[in-house]
């Protein structure tokens, strides 16, 4: 792509002078060395190298394992854009709640006709086994991601929802951390929304949903499927950071009604199991029998009320795309107001007449599998080769409800530092959110994930982007 003066730029506007949010971070910018900051930049890298800041990348040859590479250039949001996304996110998360609750129990939402009946009878993320059941405190979702893109000033839009297992929450964290190390004169200079808070948080919100049964400081653990997944590194350091255990499947096993988990003394009770493996390998009893990094019975347990999964089974229905599709619609349903968030404008491909046009649009849309994820199976039209476009096709083709299309958006820019200096790249933005059923939290900004590449509108780590320390700053 070209034209990059064509987009939003978050620090520069359209060019005319610094953006009001980035007036102070400018005013310090511009008395810095840039040969310094390329050096602090790779002290940067070295850090992550050390701590071991790394992910796993699927289907590649060879050696997988990567660092996400970190800008030091921030990602600044004015206190006032930041408590209108904080509205619309609280919005989004209620009502994705609640049309998790409706669709295991009456839901009334396809009674009244507002979505088809064949999205979720036909959808290989819902779980009969949930029918009927409802969670410890009548939560589904305790841990939402929700990523965000800005096309102008005041335009935000929600690009897709993270209600299964959203990942990512650990790089925010070591950015903040980072950025502390290497410029704490910065934070003096600069109020910025503090993120360091969030483990705690998470723990305060995962024990308000633990299950009548437990005590009041109920036992937690995380679960994670082993040191070869792709998020390993952020299941150790949240059970680090949260002081709770890490286990694997093998430590776990159903004793006397519950399920406990192997430690110097025998076996202890959990009460909130915080799990980072997938519904189909929860429980070889009751999804995939094959499966080795579950609990066999675990199930059984938790819809009799003797332990709380988070998030609960079944959630990543609000994950599917072609779910998301229809978001102003249950936001409206549920809450009884307008969505506060734009959703993208969306194409199913299941529907004849969408399928049409996306066809013969091709070329000018991006294509995204309704369970995708990670930027995997994805198509961008406008930097697709003829051949890709007539592979994409004929998949359309093949399956058409497995896709869904969306127009190419204008996504914003922030400048990062390159080596020729400040130039401007694409950006989306994951924060996070904790529910219980004492509230819903956001953290102050979250995950600022940027195409790297000059010109690419793809963000995800795991197609070659990387991430930036977002400041929320405490007052316009």
């Amino acid at each position: 792509m070209s034209g990059e003066t064509s987009f939003f730029d978050e620090m520069n506007g359209d060019g005319s002078g610094r953006r009001a949010p980035y007036a102070e971070y400018g005013a310090w910018l511009e008395g810095e060395d840039t040969q310094r900051l390329q050096h602090v930049s790779k002290e940067a890298e070295a850090f992550f190298r050390r701590t071991g800041i790394t992910f796993n990348v699927y289907g590649e040859p060879g050696a997988t394992e990567r660092l996400i590479p970190f800008d030091v250039v921030p990602r600044i949001i004015a206190a006032r854009e930041w408590e209108k996304l904080v509205k619309g996110i609280e919005q989004r998360v209620r009502a994705i709640n609640a049309f998790l609750h409706d669709i295991y129990h009456r839901q009334e939402i396809i009674r009244a006709g507002r979505i088809p009946a064949r999205l979720i009878a036909e959808n290989e993320a819902y779980l009969p086994e949930m029918a009927g059941f409802t969670p410890p405190g009548g939560i589904y979702t305790h841990i939402v991601g929700v990523d965000l893109v800005r096309t102008g000033p005041d335009e935000f839009f929600v690009l897709e929802d993270n209600a299964r297992t959203p990942s990512g929450v650990s790089y925010m964290l070591e950015n903040r951390e980072t950025m502390l190390q290497l410029f704490p004169e910065l934070f003096s200079r600069i109020p910025v929304r503090r993120v360091q808070k969030y483990p705690a948080m998470l723990r305060r919100g995962l024990a308000a949903s633990a299950p009548a049964i437990a005590s009041d400081d109920p036992v937690m653990a995380i679960l994670t499927p082993g040191i070869h997944n792709s998020a390993y590194y952020e299941h150790s350091f949240l059970a680090d950071q949260m002081g709770v255990e890490l286990v694997e499947g093998h430590d776990l096993r159903v004793v006397d009604g519950r399920v406990a988990m192997r430690t110097t003394q025998g076996y202890t009770p959990i009460d909130v199991l915080y799990r980072r493996v997938d519904d189909a390998f929860l429980d070889p009893l009751t999804f995939n029998p094959e499966s080795m990094l579950g609990v066999p019975g675990i199930m059984d347990i938790y819809r009799s009320g003797g332990i709380t999964i988070t998030n609960a089974p079944g959630t990543g229905i609000a994950d599917d795309k072609a779910i998301y599709s229809y978001m102003p619609e249950i936001v409206e349903f549920y809450t009884g107001e307008p969505a506060k968030l734009k959703n993208v404008e969306t194409y199913r491909c299941g529907e004849p007449d969408s399928l049409a046009y996306v066809l013969e649009n091709l070329s000018e849309l991006v294509v995204k599998e309704v369970h995708g994820s990670g930027g995997y199976g994805m198509l961008v039209g406008p930097a697709a080769s003829k051949a890709e476009l007539e592979a994409f096709e004929a998949k359309l083709r093949a399956r058409p409800a497995n896709y869904i299309a969306q127009p190419t958006l204008a996504l914003s820019t922030v400048p990062i530092l390159a080596e020729s200096g400040l130039s401007p790249r694409h950006v989306d933005l994951r924060p996070y959110v904790i529910v219980s059923p004492k509230g819903i939290d956001v953290t102050a900004g979250g995950l600022t994930r940027v195409a790297l590449k000059e010109g690419s509108l793809v963000v995800n780590s795991s197609q070659g982007g990387g991430t930036k320390d977002t400041w929320v700053l405490v007052e316009d």
